[in-house]
This record gives C-alpha cells, structure tokens and sequence, in this order.
C-alpha cells in the first residue's frame, strides 16, 4: 500500500490503519508513520481512540488486531494454522541442534515440527511434556523422558505441579518453547497456569532457552505470564517486528529468521 497523496482526515487514517493490521497482523508505530505519511504522535491517538472503541490491541511501540484473552485454538487448529512458517522455523531450529545433545521439546505446535526432524540427528537425550511428540519420537531410536503431570487435553501437554518432581532434578542444554503471547512489556504468556508453570520450570533448567514463535505471536498478550524475554537466549521466527529486534538486542538475545 503506497503513502496516501493526501491529507488524510481522521477517519480514513484509521480504517488504513485496520486494513494494513489486517494484512500484517502486527505492526509497529514507525512502520505505520511512514505508511500513512503522518508522525509518529498523531498515529498514537488513533491507535489510542481504536482501542478504546476495542477495534485493536496496543502494545509498546506498535498495535496488532489479535486482542488478549482469546479462547486457545484446539491443537490440531494451531498445527494447520501458518505450517509453512512453521516448518521454516523448524528447520532452522534444527541447525541449533547437535549430536548427543540433552534437549527439551515444549508443548507447542512449532516445536511439533522440530520433533518431526530429529530422526536426522544422533543421540539425543529429549525431555517433553508433549504427548504428541513422545508419540512421534517413541520408536525414534534417542533417549525420551516424559515430565510427567496432569494431562491438559486442549493442548495434549502433561503440565502442572506435579511435573517438577523430574524438571526440577535434571538440566538440558537447550529448551525448545512455544508461546501464545509475546510482548515487550508482558514477555510470553499463555491461556493456563499449569501450563505456565511447567514452561518456567523448564527454562530455569535449560542452559540455553530457545524459542519458536511465528509473527502471529508478536504484541499478544494472554491470560498468564509464562516467562521473561530476559528468560530466552535465541528467537527463531518468520518475521520479527522491528521494535521487537532492537529490544531483542539490547538485552543480548540472538534473533534468527526462520
């Protein structure tokens, strides 16, 4: 979409901004200064006046249409939804991954897609709390430990409490996470607190936390905190806003593009 050869009333800035929020899903301030020709503060009141008419949902520095809270998509919902960029992220995930390292595969569907590659490495040592990964990678020829803990159906992970009798007595080299959410101020969040504690618990024994999140994931925030950005030592995505790679930076995280 070209910048406009006018200037633009207030009304139509804001129907351009919800029609390249629906194109985008997430974009930032400056990217929506520069499309609309217009500075940076008057993008901010109309961004302020959409969300209080509860047309989108701010974060810093940017504004995405997805609002916090929404009801979690079924499993086989997420993995259908974006699996192109999935596997993208998979396969550049997988160049992170040594033989005989000691990995830890999260609940979420991008990390589905990682587990569907280790047959292409050797000697693994893989700790999940998905029962969709133990079932793809039970004949796989690695080491596989289950964390055990209350079965969530919706995302058919083991979470909760009881998990930490095994997380919290062994450390993985690298911890592969999803998320729901993820925003600057907030950092990853997701829909359950038992599953939220399970993912804190597994990076906190991870000497390297991973984490696969696809754009659609950028300025949303959910119903529970389930870590920090400082928590994280690499973000591989499709696509990383531009706020969110210089906060990546500043905080020393590495950002790949997947």
């Amino acid at each position: 979409m070209s910048t406009p050869s006018h200037r633009l009333l207030t009304a139509e800035r804001e129907q351009l901004i919800l029609d390249l929020l629906r194109a985008s899903d997430v974009l930032s301030v400056l990217s929506l200064s520069e499309r609309l020709g217009v500075s940076e503060a008057t993008v901010r009141r109309d961004l302020q006046n959409l969300q209080e008419r509860g047309l989108l949902a701010r974060f810093h520095g940017g504004a995405t249409l997805k609002t916090p809270g929404q009801p979690e998509l079924l499993f086989s919902d997420k993995e259908s939804k974006l699996s192109e960029e999935k596997q993208r992220i998979a396969l550049a995930a997988l160049s992170l991954i040594e033989a005989q390292d000691i990995i830890y595969l999260d609940g979420g569907s991008t990390v589905l897609h990682l587990a569907r590659l280790l047959e292409s490495r050797s000697g693994l040592t893989i700790v999940t709390n998905s029962l969709m990964a133990a079932s793809l990678l039970m004949e796989s020829g690695h080491r596989l430990i289950l964390t055990g803990g209350e079965f969530r159906a919706i995302s058919r992970t083991m979470v909760g409490p009881l998990s930490a009798a095994i997380l919290q007595n062994i450390t993985v080299d690298k911890a592969f996470m999803g998320t729901m959410g993820l925003t600057l101020s907030d950092g990853l969040s997701t829909s359950d607190a038992n599953e939220a504690f399970t993912k804190k618990q597994a990076m906190s024994r991870a000497r390297q936390v991973i984490l696969l999140a696809d754009h659609s994931k950028f300025g949303v925030s959910s119903f529970v905190s389930s870590g920090r950005l400082e928590d994280l030592h690499t973000i591989i995505s499709d696509e990383i806003p531009a706020e969110f790679q210089k906060h990546f930076t500043k905080l020393g995280i590495n950002h790949i593009s997947g």
